[in-house]
C-alpha cells in the first residue's frame, strides 16, 4: 500500500478521534512537533524508518521526545502506530492530519512569494483573492521574500500556481526571441 493512503487513513482516524474528545488543538500541535522534528532532524527520520530498530523502541523515543506536552490521545497514537508496525510513516500521518484538519475547519493555505516583506494592505489583498480562487472563508498566508524575482510575486493556492514575477515574464521574454518568427519575403 501506498505511503498516502496508509497515513490518510491513520490520519482520517486520528482527526476524528481528536474531534471526538475535543482535543483537535492539542493533537495539531502534537502533529506539528513531529513535522517539526522530521524537517530539522534527519536522524530522527532515520530512526522512524530504520527496519534495525524495534517498533517498541521507536514508540518509546517518539514518547519521550513529544510526550512531555503530548496528549492522551497522541501517546496511544504513537502505541498503536508502533503495534502495526508503521512508524516509518509517521511524518507522512503529521503532514496529512494537518491537511484534513485545515479541510475540517475550513483553512485554506496558500504561499506567497514576493521581493519584499508584505504590508497589512497587501497581505488583505492576497487573502481576498485566496478566498475567491478556493472559496474558503478562512486563509493562512505563508510569506516568503525572494529577491531573485526581481518584481512582481508568485501566489500559489493548492496546485494553482499564478505567477506575476518579472523574473518569469523575462524568461517567457528570453524564450520567445529564440523562436525564429521572420520569414523571408523574397
Amino acid at each position: 500500500m501506498s505511503a498516502y493512503r496508509v497515513a490518510s487513513r491513520y490520519a482520517k482516524s486520528l482527526l476524528e478521534l481528536a474531534v471526538e474528545r475535543n482535543e483537535l488543538d492539542q493533537v495539531n500541535s502534537d502533529m506539528t512537533a513531529v513535522l517539526s522534528l522530521s524537517a530539522a532532524n534527519s536522524s530522527f527520520s532515520d530512526m522512524v524508518k530504520s527496519p534495525v530498530i524495534s517498533s517498541e523502541k521507536k514508540t518509546e523515543i517518539l514518547k519521550s521526545l513529544i510526550g512531555k506536552n503530548a496528549s492522551a490521545l497522541t501517546l496511544k497514537f504513537f502505541d498503536l502506530v508502533g503495534e502495526k508496525g508503521r512508524t516509518g510513516f509517521l511524518p507522512e500521518m503529521a503532514t496529512a492530519f494537518l491537511r484534513l484538519r485545515n479541510e475540517h475547519l475550513g483553512i485554506q493555505i496558500a504561499e506567497v512569494v514576493s521581493t519584499i516583506q508584505l504590508d497589512d494592505e497587501l497581505r488583505n489583498s492576497f487573502k481576498s483573492i485566496v478566498k475567491e480562487i478556493s472559496g474558503k472563508s478562512k486563509v493562512n498566508l505563508i510569506e516568503k521574500v525572494d529577491a531573485n524575482l526581481i518584481g512582481g510575486f508568485v501566489l500559489r493556492v493548492g496546485d494553482k500556481q499564478l505567477d506575476e514575477s518579472i523574473k518569469s515574464k523575462l524568461q517567457q521574454l528570453r524564450l520567445d526571441f529564440t523562436q525564429n518568427l521572420y520569414e523571408k519575403k523574397y
